[in-house]
């Protein structure tokens, strides 16, 4: 693989020149209801050349290696085409590494049949109570090796060993119907999907438990949200709005990402590292060959940084940072988060609840929107708080408001970071779904608008 790859390079005749191969096998299985929707394991490879002259791209797709040279030369001659300015890459370091996993237990190691049997059992365990109108039990693995080899000389090969599950209860009394979810998914194993039948109950009862809850009434609240919903509204609200090559492309997002201006109190700092070994989006490269690392996207509530390719660091004059990802051999890398998190400072939440006289704890998240710095997320499920104390349960809490002013609202950050993955991965540009984590601790936020659906 290596010599073709290198051999096909030499041809190139452009600025600059990138292949990258790729190979997997990857096994599914889905239960819906009663059903087993499907089953199966498929093998693919692929891979994609891409050429930049005088600042224009080029993409090319394939499936047969044999005719890697003529790929080359499409590729550049479509580069050649749209190029009328000059090439901007920030410069690299050319790198030569073999990146193997380490998976405590190998997916592959398991038989199909032996996943298919946990899938039943979990499934069985949600739908064993009456009040379940229907269950989605979903499995995925993938064994993946991705070649990446540049003009600059560099050439990487990267193994990867992704391995999740989702667990959905959906409940049912007449016309009120409740669902309650939980998903894992990371490169650790399949150890991380083994003995899930407490989860299984767990997602259950809290299905049925919300057809009881009565819905909040709407208002201003102190809220206090749990590390899933901090992961959640720090991927969604301010994360993308860090991604270089949106904020380049947008003149109001200039004039507010300014690096230097406050964002947060002095113990507010957001964190996207792809350098997090067994979480969801970690690579020890991204699809361009950069390094990933850890970057301070605000570092003590100042902003300080944001997540860039080759092309949007020489562009912005800023220093590349490892986030430029693909989510297949048959799409060209844009800039993506990977791991994205708010650290943990000192708070229990035990002293931030008992501070709280009228607000609400929001757990999890069923989803929710962006647009540009607005958002709405919509909480899994949500407690009332009185006095310093969790009253009753409550449902259809739906937070809206504007990201800059939320983060400006936060008072109290937790002692207790949790990073999480799955199987719903991010969606960005037409590739879905990439493979992330996110996470934080239990944060205090003022005078958030709570509207009930």
């Amino acid at each position: 693989m290596e010599k073709i790859i290198k051999d096909a390079l030499k041809s190139a005749k452009a600025d600059y020149v990138e292949i990258r191969a790729q190979e997997g096998v990857n096994t599914g299985i889905t239960y819906v209801g009663k059903e087993l929707e499907s089953i199966g394991e498929n093998s693919a490879f692929g891979g994609c050349v891409r050429a930049s002259i005088k600042g224009g791209w080029g993409f090319v797709a394939f499936n047969d290696i044999a005719d890697l040279p003529r790929y080359v030369e499409m590729a550049c001659e479509q580069a050649r085409f749209v190029g009328t300015e000059k090439s901007l890459l920030a410069p690299l370091p050319v790198v030569h590494d073999v990146v193997k996993t380490k998976a405590e237990i190998d997916p592959a190691d398991i038989s199909l049949t032996d996943k298919q049997a946990m899938c039943n059992k979990y499934n069985n365990i949600i739908l064993s109570s009456k009040q379940i109108q229907t269950s989605n039990v979903r499995y995925l693995d993938a064994h993946g090796t991705v070649y990446f080899a540049n003009t600059d000389g560099s050439f990487i090969v990267q193994e990867t060993i992704f391995c999740g599950i989702s667990l959905l209860a959906m409940a049912r009394d007449g016309m009120n119907v409740q669902q309650a979810y939980h998903s894992v998914g990371d490169l650790r194993g399949f150890s991380n999907v083994r003995n899930m039948e407490d989860k299984c109950q767990e997602v259950t009862k809290r299905a049925i438990d919300l057809l009881t809850a009565k819905p909040v009434a709407g208002g201003k609240y102190t809220v206090i949200v749990d590390p899933k919903l901090c992961g959640v509204f720090v991927h969604e609200a301010f994360g993308h709005l860090s991604e270089a090559d949106f904020i380049y492309e947008n003149k109001k997002m200039r004039e507010i990402m300014v690096l230097g201006k406050r964002f947060g109190m002095n113990a507010l700092s957001i964190v996207d590292d792809g350098s997090l070994v067994g979480e969801a989006g970690y690579n020890k490269y991204d699809s361009e060959g950069t390094p990933t690392q850890k970057t301070y996207l605000i570092k003590d509530g100042i902003l300080t940084s944001r997540l860039h390719s080759r092309e949007t660091a020489a562009k912005m004059d800023e220093k590349p940072t490892g986030n430029a990802r693909a989510i297949g051999y048959a799409h060209a890398p844009i800039v993506r988060m990977t791991n994205t998190y708010m650290e943990p400072r000192d708070y229990t939440f035990q002293k931030m609840l008992s501070e709280v006289n009228n607000g609400i704890y929001a757990i999890g998240s069923l989803g929710g929107q962006t647009n540009m710095e607005m958002f709405t997320f919509s909480a899994e499920e949500a407690y009332m708080i009185r006095n310093g104390k969790l009253q009753e349960k409550v449902r259809d809490v739906v937070l809206t408001g504007n990201v800059f002013e939320t983060l400006m609202n936060i008072d109290a950050i937790g002692d207790d970071l949790e990073i999480y993955g799955g199987l719903g991965g991010c969606g960005k540009g037409g590739q879905s779904p990439l493979r992330v984590s996110d996470g934080g601790p239990h944060v205090r936020i003022r005078n958030v608008v709570i509207g009930g659906r």
